[in-house]
């Protein structure tokens, strides 16, 4: 009996080609700005100034707090310093009368300095007066409570009535500004320093200066129409997981993105003009976790060859190391193929191949 024929197995001849290399991460959405409005006098809400849920600007109005003891105290203020600069225009021109008279003796010494004691202590009183009276000033403004920043407004959390205290530990409302906003991301250790020795030598896609591309994919699978840069990453790597917390910049004009959003990531690292770009199903591994694929020589012969994968483009594998331009990897029949046996290779045909469950066993 005539020895069996070659097993037929499926290949794909290796070229070098240019692939775009991107990364996928799943990300939430943080807020740019955050501010929580707080009270900074105590008093009564008199008024809410705004509607919930409505874009306010930095220093408009919020809430008016009862004002009427600050304006007693304001106009008390004033009083005192309008007595006091009456007190100093008295000393003055007490002082204006007995320079000459001091001068012609007229007048003691101690009378005259007397006079200009006077005189400055009534100045003093002034500068004193002022503080005071800007002190109230300021009280008085407080009960105008603002915007701290620009943004969108939440729901008040007091109403018109309430009795706020000033620097009080609860806010009163919450002011988050949404163009731009943040995604933060969480990215292998490892990942980050190949990040940034592609951004060192160039490979990494720029945004602008410095910054990667990075483009999202929302909750429910529509991509976010605006592109967004990586902004840095944390200074300390997380010990359970060795990931960093990685965050990128997004401009928010219509408010699509809310903080708190979950959303998928996807960093541009560039393009690799010289990539060998394998089909999953081709890639086995061996007992030590190897990745390996099985090429065919020239002399038709298996043989197993172990190989370095970077990372997933679009179900292919980027490999880095292990293979060459003319290089017959099999993509199909990989388990009906033992090392070393001749096969009969043919052209892989994507649309008719199928995963090959023995892929695993290397």
């Amino acid at each position: 009996m005539g020895a069996p024929p070659p097993q037929e197995v499926q290949v794909l001849t290796m070229q070098t080609q240019a692939t775009a290399i991107h990364t996928s991460l799943p990300g939430r959405t943080e807020a740019f700005e955050i501010a929580q409005v707080r009270p900074q006098v105590n008093g009564v809400l008199q008024k809410r100034l705004f509607v919930e849920g409505s874009d306010v600007v930095a220093g408009q109005q919020l809430y008016q707090v009862d004002p009427s003891i600050y304006q007693a105290q304001y106009d008390a203020d004033r009083a005192q310093l309008l007595r006091a600069q009456a007190s100093q225009a008295t000393a003055k021109a007490k002082l204006s009368r007995y320079e000459p008279l001091a001068r012609a003796h007229a007048v003691s010494g101690q009378e005259y300095d007397d006079a200009l004691a006077a005189e400055r202590e009534a100045e003093a009183d002034i500068a004193q007066a002022k503080a005071t009276m800007e002190t109230a000033a300021t009280n008085l403004a407080y009960t105008h409570v603002n915007a701290p920043i620009s943004g969108r407004i939440g729901r008040s959390l007091s109403t018109v009535g309430a009795l706020v205290t000033a620097n009080q530990t609860t806010q009163i409302a919450t002011v988050t500004r949404l163009d731009p906003i943040y995604v933060d991301v969480n990215l292998a250790a490892t990942d980050l320093l190949r990040f940034q020795r592609e951004l060192a030598n160039g490979r990494l896609q720029r945004a602008d200066g410095n910054a990667a591309a990075v483009k999202l994919t929302l909750e429910d699978g529509y991509p976010y129409d605006q592109p967004g840069k990586l902004q840095f990453s944390e200074v300390n790597v997380d010990t359970a997981t060795s990931s960093v917390v990685v965050r990128a910049l997004f401009p928010n004009p219509d408010h699509t993105l809310l903080p708190g959003m979950f959303v998928h990531a996807e960093i541009d690292e560039g393009t690799d003009p010289n990539a060998f770009r394998v089909p999953q199903q081709a890639v086995g591994r061996d007992p030590h976790g190897q990745a390996t694929v099985m090429i065919v020589g020239d002399d038709n012969k298996a043989m197993i060859r172990n190989i370095k994968t970077v990372q997933t483009v679009d179900g292919d594998w980027i490999v880095n190391e292990g293979l060459k331009n003319g290089d017959r990897v099999v993509i199909v029949g990989r388990a009906k193929a033992a090392p070393g046996a001749t096969v009969r290779p043919v052209p892989w045909q994507p649309s008719d191949s199928a995963p090959d469950a023995a892929q695993k066993a290397g």
